[in-house]
């Protein structure tokens, strides 16, 4: 018989991202509607560690959804890596009586709920909340959306000035292990060269390239860089570049942390809202221990070691993409 979930427990974990609020609105707002408990756990992980879970009710998430960040906090959790950390995060748990979890974050997250779903009778359903959008098994994750339109827009501003002063702009955006960042901006900003962590750079070929624009006086270049690309980021890129190009102007810009946060968008909301409603039904119906996706604008179900194991791609259609219209 499936397990009847009447107290569930909500979360962030993990790095931040716009959106992870509607998802936390649409946990709280499904659950009390029907009729169970929810409460809020904060700091991730920790937070059921230090038994830091409070009671949430429908004014909890007022005037919430458009808010970036997390209310919930977020934290990363050693300790929760420890058999013994997770047996005192059962045992306050249980000390509630709550009953399934409900996990809004991104790898590592998921990566610690697959374990502590093995090792106790606590149901776990994970939401994708993560720009980099590097989860298996769905089209969106929270965040991305974001992200990418924040990209955007500081890229849109470097260009005026790029162009004002004929120069090569190298633009690291981020992507520790996943190019989905630079290569959506990248396309979105008209970038003649995107450098990602999924595929290897042949350098030479962007020097010469950029040497002989600078032969045809084409002096002006745009190059966006993930974080983990090969290189190790937008300063390596240019070091490598300013060798071959003494006399060209080359200039460093990286975005960093204002990527992840931000008024999410109207995308990233209504994914957020989907998924939370939907992470509540999947205990209720019994889809125990599964990440929350969508692939093809349905609703995609598949176990969480499943999305933990595998590794979105990008296909070779993105990078012909790249490649012609960069030319």
């Amino acid at each position: 018989m499936t397990k009847k979930v009447s107290r569930i427990g909500v979360l962030t974990s993990g790095g931040d991202a716009p959106g992870m609020n509607a998802a936390i609105r649409a946990v709280v707002r499904t659950s009390l509607y029907y009729g169970l408990e929810v409460y809020g756990i904060m700091r991730g992980y920790q937070g059921i560690i230090d038994e830091d879970i409070f009671k949430m009710e429908g004014r909890s998430v007022a005037n919430i959804i458009q808010r970036g960040g997390t209310i919930l906090k977020t934290a990363r959790c050693k300790e929760f890596y420890e058999a013994e950390g997770r047996r005192k995060a059962y045992e306050n748990l249980k000390k509630r009586g709550i009953d399934g979890l409900v996990i809004i974050g991104g790898d590592g997250s998921f990566r610690g709920a697959v374990k502590f779903s093995q090792e106790y009778d606590i149901p776990c359903i994970g939401i994708a909340g993560t720009i980099d959008k590097d989860i298996h098994g769905s089209d969106y994750t929270i965040g991305f959306d974001t992200a990418v339109n924040t990209a955007i827009q500081a890229i849109d501003k470097i260009r005026d000035t790029m162009d004002a002063h004929d120069r090569i702009f190298i633009i690291e955006v981020m992507g520790r292990d996943a190019g989905y960042i630079a290569l959506h901006s990248g396309i979105a900003t008209g970038a003649e060269n995107i450098l990602i962590p999924e595929r290897k750079t042949n350098i030479k070929d962007i020097i010469h390239s950029l040497q002989e624009k600078e032969r045809r006086k084409k002096l002006v270049n745009l190059i966006v860089v993930a974080e983990g690309d090969e290189f190790g980021g937008a300063v390596e890129v240019e070091k490598i570049l300013k060798e071959h190009l003494p006399k060209a102007e080359i200039r460093v810009a990286i975005l960093g942390h204002i990527q992840r946060g931000g008024s999410p968008t109207g995308i990233d909301r209504l994914i957020a809202s989907r998924m939370g409603y939907h992470a509540v039904e999947c205990l209720m119906e019994g889809k125990h221990n599964v990440f929350v996706g969508i692939l093809n604008n349905r609703m995609h179900y598949i176990p969480l070691e499943k999305a933990v194991k595998n590794k979105g791609s990008i296909s070779e259609e993105w990078m012909k993409i790249v490649k012609i219209l960069a030319s």
